[in-house]
């Protein structure tokens, strides 16, 4: 069963470094935004290299064996014996190409597969999809301002209201825990690869927050990672649903914490590259 969900933001893209609403637009991830996804995906592989040794465990064939003249055979036993074994990891995707990159940039390296669900699809923006909030307000200054103060103003403009993408993503949060594929006896995580709207927003509602106060969260960074704890039981007795306990939140790799995380590094921002800024409101 699952016991832990790991929510991981997809690396920066042109319309982040732009500041352009993406909701369900396909746009891949730039330069920077796949070395946030690689170091992202670095720090994870090693928190969870378990996944690693219970992969192999289950497929023992996987395993690397020297040449037959060698003075000795790999021991598979190792593997099966590892506590690792008994674990689980799955790693599922939002079907957008720049969640999905960021998937692989973890999954790859411990050599697990990535399923992809568009119900872990970003909070659509509607027809302010692709717009800047300069742009926006200049369309519309009252319903932009509605949307900075969260009273609903934007959903004039098609946009996914805050409420209907927590629910969306709770709901789909609580169908792949119930779903029988991982609902049997082993202990297993999940990781969740998705966007920074609907991450906050299922966040909050999973935790049974109000879903106009999702702020008190804060916005995910790029490339960032929240892990819930998932409860099956009160007291010793079977939970009617799954409880969640927010154990991280917007956790960044060790890297981040020196390097410029928004921009990257040096050699990799070319001279027609703009410099990220903070949105201002």
């Amino acid at each position: 069963m699952i016991d832990e969900v790991v929510m991981l933001r997809h690396g920066r893209t042109s319309y982040n470094l732009a500041h352009r609403l993406q909701g369900q637009i396909d746009v891949p991830l730039d330069i920077v935004g796949q070395w946030q996804a690689d170091q992202s995906g670095y720090a994870l592989a090693s928190r969870f290299y378990w996944a690693k040794v219970s992969r192999l465990a289950a497929n023992p064939h996987m395993i690397a064996q020297p040449p037959v003249d060698a003075a000795e055979r790999t021991d598979i036993s190792q593997y099966a014996e590892a506590p690792a074994a008994r674990r689980r990891m799955v790693v599922i995707s939002s079907d957008l190409y720049r969640a999905q990159q960021t998937a692989h940039a973890f999954a790859d390296l411990l050599g697990l597969d990535v399923t992809c669900d568009a119900r872990l699809r970003e909070r659509s923006f509607g027809q302010w999809e692709g717009l800047t909030r300069e742009e926006i307000k200049a369309i519309d200054a009252e319903a932009y301002a509605s949307w900075k103060q969260h009273t609903g103003g934007e959903t004039r403009y098609g946009v996914e209201s805050r409420a209907h993408v927590g629910e969306r993503g709770a709901n789909a949060v609580r169908a792949l825990i119930a779903d029988p594929a991982y609902a049997d006896e082993t202990p297993t995580t999940m990781m969740l690869v998705g966007h920074g709207s609907w991450i906050t927003a299922a966040v909050s509602n999973l935790l049974g927050l109000a879903p106009d106060g999702m702020n008190a969260l804060g916005g995910m960074r790029n490339a960032c990672w929240c892990r819930l704890k998932v409860r099956h039981t009160i007291n010793g007795q079977p939970a009617t649903q799954p409880l969640f306990d927010l154990e991280e939140y917007n956790t960044a790799p060790a890297i981040a914490n020196t390097a410029d995380w928004e921009n990257g590094p040096a050699d990799l921002r070319g001279p027609h590259m703009p410099g990220w800024k903070p949105i201002v409101w």
